[in-house]
């Protein structure tokens, strides 16, 4: 096993509740190296993290781990079977509310505010 896979099979270990689910691959092609991670569907929000923060930790310690060894080293994180998948997109201005509650709302209370 080379050392960028051992790394991140440690650190996502270290993460998660179920280490024993954790399997990576590792593939190599002209544009470098692509470490592809499997974990148990309940471990998806540790490695992921708040707003991706996690995630986008670990692909920056890959990226100084693969440039000491003079490569470049993507990371891609499957997605478990069954799943949420990507968040539908919102149209331009639209918020999360507005999608979730199209009624009125009551401005009443501030509408004779001189802002």
């Amino acid at each position: 096993m080379e050392v960028d896979q051992k790394f991140l099979e440690d650190v996502i270990k270290s993460i998660v509740g179920n280490p024993n689910d954790v399997k990576t691959t590792r593939t190599v092609d002209e544009r470098g190296v692509l470490l592809t991670l499997d974990v148990n569907p309940a471990d998806m929000g540790y490695v992921i993290g708040r707003s991706g923060q996690t995630a986008r930790a670990v692909r920056t310690l890959l990226k100084i781990v693969g440039a000491k060894s003079n490569a470049r080293v993507n990371l891609k994180i499957n997605e478990p079977e069954g799943g949420r998948g990507p968040a539908p997109r919102r149209e331009e201005g639209q918020t999360v509310a507005s999608r979730v509650d199209n009624s009125p709302v009551d401005t009443s209370a501030v509408d004779d505010l001189n802002i």
